[in-house]
């Protein structure tokens, strides 16, 4: 496990915030703290977060909405719900949206942090590199190279590609492309042009041996050219 873990707190109560904040940082945490489910899911979807707190009751976006829309886009982020609502219905319906864990408020931080690093043991691997075919691709470092060469991507391109890498060998759809895309201002052209960036990406994958097969009326799927018919 990393020396330090980057972690996102949705949680709009601001003094429980800032101790909770101060908490987790002497415990080794890198702190960022979100007030609203709008700032959560924005930051959520631009920065490469180890692991997240996620409050129910957020103002402007809820937070079981928030919950659904990371999770379209990334699967693998461990997220802890961090919440007073308590009943049974509400615990189902935060685990059904995604949630890796449900803490109820009031809480103890020793059970906090402890919950936190088991989520990062099961589900964040030993390195953040993932190795596909001559493809190098470091989540965390925000580094790319095929054959050891760096590969230049915009920011759309990146997530496009750590979106079908998270999802290989399983369509992508491009509801799915167009959500992990929502908040991102850095490029114009919306889902229309989704095409056009499949094109891109193919383009500067052609001597990574990966491919990207358009799965007609469904979406897209990243493979090893090797292990096509």
């Amino acid at each position: 496990m990393p020396s330090v873990i980057n972690l996102l707190l949705a949680e709009d109560d601001a003094i429980l915030a800032d101790a909770l904040s101060a908490q987790l940082r002497r415990a080794g945490f890198d702190v960022e703290h979100a007030l609203n489910g709008a700032v959560a899911e924005y930051l959520l979807m631009k920065r490469p977060f180890d692991v997240a707190i996620l409050d129910l009751g957020l103002p402007m976006v809820d937070g079981l909405t928030v919950l659904r829309r990371i999770r379209a886009a990334r699967r693998t982020l461990p997220v802890l719900v961090l919440t007073a609502l308590d009943s049974l219905d509400d615990r189902v319906a935060g685990l059904n949206a995604g949630a890796d864990d449900y803490l109820p408020k009031p809480f103890d931080f020793p059970e906090l942090e402890a919950r936190l690093h088991a989520l990062m043991r099961r589900t964040r691997p030993a390195s953040s590199a993932t190795e596909l075919g001559d493809l190098r691709f470091d989540r965390d470092l925000r580094r790319a190279s095929v054959r050891g060469e760096p590969l230049e991507l915009s920011p759309r391109e990146w997530m496009l590609l750590e979106l079908l890498l998270s999802q290989r060998d399983r369509v992508v759809t491009k509801d799915q492309i167009g959500q992990a895309w929502a908040l991102d201002r850095s490029e114009s052209g919306g889902t229309s042009s989704i095409e056009v960036y499949i094109h891109r990406l193919r383009r500067k994958l052609e001597q990574s041996g990966l491919s990207i097969r358009t799965v007609r009326g469904l979406g897209y799927l990243l493979e090893a050219e090797a292990a096509k018919a």
